[in-house]
């Protein structure tokens, strides 16, 4: 059990809340605030309700901002704040996207933000094969969001586990009433992308209470390779093979006049491969661009039902909400590549007419077919991801005094995935078929494969008939469920001579759980070949499931008011106890001091402990044994660290010792420290301008990470650690190495965000001017290596496969309106990093985005608006280190020039 940091702030939080009188003044004080009509909210990154600014740093983003630049997804409106680094997209068939979309903030990943709805958990993604560690996105519609709420800071202490690189609250409409419908159509200028959005929101008061109904769908096409220049052609190379085939078999010198090279022999497209005459030698030349087709941007298809339900009682308010959504998306890749080789796979080609025209089997070990096999069609992989959620509040005023309040939720959710691979192929029905359907000298029972066998030739294109038999499809299934239950108090204890010490309290159960479900065809062993089932390769599912307990306590303190050089000075002080049904427990703080000198003006700081639980996936994942050899430093030397006590006799007998691979539950949690500074500057001097500036510094420790079996024993003989997964028989020999993901490193990132607004009234019409600025002034990663020494590389300005690290990222905005009229600019700046490719420095430009848009209000309900993104069509910059699609999807948008329409209605 590693040590968890225990502060002082627990023992300050516990002594304040010794005072247990509640003042009349505190009450009286609350309820003429309520009178004057003053709002007193909890704003993200506390509990505690209050008004102004507090010492963590939150952005908000209003319907407007979310809208700016006509984004019909949440994902796609968040993902370009400059806080928010290389995020899961739509972009690209590679990669580990899957139609998710996901919430980088700081770039310390997915799993490190925190992601709310109205300050409660959402239910983990799912719909890869496998389910995710982080929330999708893409399951929240935007038409129920009101606002979003990005806290960037620490916040364990207050929100549990996760929250070390930030929060994400997003907030649905409330109490609304009237109908807003909005309906969307956008495309490329390469006449590609088309999008189609359709919203709805209703909602009217009945009696006291409030019904609201939301409906949303939304349909986005996709772009291939072809169609971006980027894109058209890989600049790794071409891949070895053609559709007609390569073929290599030691038997053929006996029956070709020509020297056979080592990439074998080949045909010429539409050249008769009965023939023998039509083969020829194959040369280098002989290679296809595999991804041709592929997609540069991938199609989705979302629609989602939410409804919402405020009852008001005599003491209480009941809130109910529900929600469907549903999401289709796919990827497609080449033709099946083809799988077939003799020796270790054992495959092979009968000589019989109806599958071989050259007279002599292709059976020996330097047999090989490399082709892509046209006939059997497009791989596509298909998502289908349902998201059930199910929600209960309470919430009212304690009998105590206008101050007291109380709210409670409980929320039950569960996403669920079928992944279907489309136009794989079964390798035991394409062995089979290639054996002419002969199922002499087969040890296994291949009936149910006999059956309808159809012989297979590769030496033509594949028939209709043989393309039936031999074509597969998989159907993977996973879920992630949730169940949450929070209480939480808050209120004033007493009144301080500066104002109230108020104190938020609660506590929250929660139980996570994650099904993966391999297709069972595709995980079988294979009975005709010796390699594998099918063209997917197998894997192992999951099974698993954690629950935990935790409570936690909150005060913000005044210390000063309408002092000399204080107009305001406090203290914000919380802690967090949680206890897991995997790993234990560990109490996790946090610290801030708000400090305004003058009015308008004030300096913040927060210190903040947190953790990352160990998610289901890197606990649960299903395990397998399997073979490879090892050196037991131990073996010769028994005096290292991670050898002491090892019978004296010990010397390795077999090289090849067992390892499980899988998941790991001796995992502990990544612990994390956060520091930030501020200023804020809304002067009284100046209207509607807001100036803010943060700068953080966050360390992450027992970061989770792979390490490989002869690593993890050359780090347990050197440095005694990790030693854990290392089983031992009493005689010194390794029974198993647990080879899964183990706490190892830590990674440290440090920067500064600006964000300045400023509004302005003129004859000519209002003016909104935004600037926010992230800058990245350090992110080192801490590497360890397996004689314990410790590799430390700083990525600020670096770029490498699928993520990005400029020192800058920024963005501009504008708006003028004027009666019916507004007009939007939009700027998004990414700047500059280097890339490292076969050892050489290579430069990755400055891009920046342009985007504008025209609206007019044709009545006091009905708004159009046209906006063009990305005016000046500006392509991702080319990078050698993403290979195949020829640059970072994760970072840089390759749509190009988009166009769109939209028509909305408010009454």
């Amino acid at each position: 059990m590693p040590r968890f940091r225990q502060s002082l702030v627990v023992l300050s939080v516990s002594a304040a809340c010794m005072g247990t009188s509640l003042s009349a003044t505190a009450q009286q004080a609350a309820g003429a605030e309520a009178e004057n009509g003053t709002e007193i909210i909890a704003v993200t990154g506390s509990r505690i309700k209050r008004q102004g600014d507090t010492p963590s740093p939150v952005q908000e983003l209003d319907l407007d901002a979310l809208n700016q630049t006509g984004s019909v997804s949440l994902g796609e409106a968040l993902q370009e704040l400059p806080s928010v680094g290389a995020s899961l997209n739509s972009n690209g068939s590679a990669g580990t996207s899957h139609g998710s979309s996901s919430m980088n903030l700081r770039n310390l990943g997915e799993n490190r933000s925190l992601v709310l709805v109205n300050g409660h958990r959402w239910v983990n993604g799912a719909g890869t094969r496998g389910f995710r560690d982080f929330v999708d996105l893409n399951t929240i519609p935007q038409a129920i969001v009101k606002r979003v709420e990005v806290l960037q800071d620490g916040a364990t202490a207050i929100y549990g586990a996760d929250a070390i690189a930030g929060v994400v609250n997003i907030y649905t409409h409330n109490d609304f009433v009237g109908t807003s419908a909005k309906a969307y159509y956008g495309q490329s200028s390469e006449g590609d992308r088309e999008t189609v959005n359709l919203d709805l929101l209703f909602g009217r008061d009945i009696g006291d209470s409030n019904l609201m109904v939301a409906a949303s769908y939304s349909d986005q096409q996709p772009i291939y390779t072809q169609d971006r220049d980027i894109t058209a052609v890989p600049l790794n190379g071409l891949s070895v093979g053609t559709p007609q085939g390569l073929f290599r078999e030691s038997n053929l010198s006996s029956v070709l006049d020509f020297s056979i090279p080592s990439a074998g022999i080949t045909r010429d497209p539409g050249a008769n491969g009965d023939n023998l005459a039509s083969w020829r030698a194959a040369t280098g030349d002989d290679q296809f661009n595999r991804y041709y087709n592929n997609y540069v941007v991938g199609p989705s298809q979302r629609f989602a039902l939410y409804a919402q339900a405020l009852v008001p009682f005599d003491n209480l308010n009941l809130r109910i909400e529900a929600l469907y959504n549903s999401r289709e998306s796919d990827q497609q890749f080449s033709s099946v590549l083809s799988a077939v080789r003799g020796g270790s796979r054992g495959f092979v080609i009968a000589d019989d007419p109806r599958v071989n025209p050259f007279g002599v089997e292709f059976s020996g070990s330097d047999f090989r077919h490399t082709a892509f096999i046209e006939e059997n069609g497009y791989r596509v992989n298909e998502q289908q991801v349902e998201t059930t959620r199910l929600g209960v509040g309470l919430d009212g005023e304690l009998p105590i005094g206008d101050g007291w309040s109380w709210d409670s939720f409980l929320s039950w959710a569960k996403n669920s995935g079928t992944f279907t691979s489309n136009n794989q192929m079964h390798l035991d029905k394409l062995a089979l078929g290639l054996r002419a359907c002969d199922t002499s000298g087969l040890g296994a029972d291949v009936s149910d494969l006999a059956a309808g066998c159809v012989p297979v030739n590769l030496f033509q294109p594949l028939t209709q008939d043989m393309v039936n038999y031999v074509n597969f499809t998989g159907r993977d299934e996973n879920e992630a469920s949730q169940v949450d239950f929070t209480f939480n108090l808050t209120g004033s204890l007493f009144e301080l001579p500066a104002g109230e010490l108020a104190m938020a309290a609660g506590i929250e159960y929660r139980k996570e759980r994650g099904l993966d479900t391999p297709d069972n065809i595709i995980n079988s062993a294979p009975r005709v070949n010796t390699y594998q089932t099918t063209s997917s390769a197998p894997r192992t599912g999951t099974d698993g499931e954690y629950d935990l307990k935790e409570a936690y306590v909150e005060l913000s303190i005044p210390l000063l008011d309408e002092a000399p050089l204080a107009h305001r000075l406090e203290m914000s002080l919380a802690t967090r106890f949680s206890d897991y049904s995997t790993f234990g427990s560990t109490t996790n703080s946090k610290a801030g001091v708000l400090y305004s000198p003058v009015e308008g003006l004030s300096l913040r700081a927060t210190w903040a402990e947190g953790f990352r639980a160990p998610s289901i996936l890197e606990l649960f994942e299903g395990q397998r044994q399997s073979f490879a050899p090892v050196i037991d430093p131990c073996s010769t030397n028994k005096s290292l660290p991670g050898c002491v006590g090892l019978p004296a006799g010990y010397t390795q007998g077999e090289s090849n010792v067992q390892l499980t691979t899988g998941g790991n539950r001796l995992l502990q949690p990544e612990t994390s420290e956060n520091l930030s500074f501020g200023v804020v500057f809304i002067p009284t001097f100046i209207d509607d301008f807001s100036l803010t500036l943060d700068w953080y510094d966050i360390e992450i420790d027992n970061t989770i990470s792979t390490f490989g079996a002869q690593n993890l024993l050359d780090l347990c003989a050197s440095q005694a650690r990790n030693c854990e997964v290392i089983s031992r028989a009493s005689s010194g020999e390794i029974d198993n190495i647990l080879d899964g993901p183990v706490n190892l490193n830590s990674t440290k990132t440090a920067g500064m965000d600006l964000m300045m607004r400023y509004g302005l009234e003129t004859e000519q019409g209002e003016w909104d001017f935004s600037l926010n600025l992230s800058k990245l002034r350090e992110f080192e990663t801490s590497t360890t290596l397996s004689d314990g020494t410790v590799q430390v590389e700083d990525k600020v300005g670096n770029a490498y496969l699928r993520e990005a690290f400029p020192e800058w990222r920024g963005s501009f905005s504008s708006k003028w309106q004027q009666g019916p009229w507004a007009v939007n600019y939009n700027l998004r700046h990414i700047g500059d990093s280097t890339e490292t490719f076969q050892d050489e420095a290579r430069h990755i430009g400055t891009v920046v985005y342009h985007n504008a848009s025209v609206s007019y209000d044709i009545d006091d309900a009905m708004r159009v608006k046209f906006g063009i993104n990305n005016l000046a069509d500006k392509q991702p910059p080319i990078s050698l280190t993403n290979p195949n699609i020829n640059f970072d999807q994760n970072t840089y948008n390759p749509v190009g020039r988009f166009f769109y329409l939209q028509l909305s209605y408010d009454m």
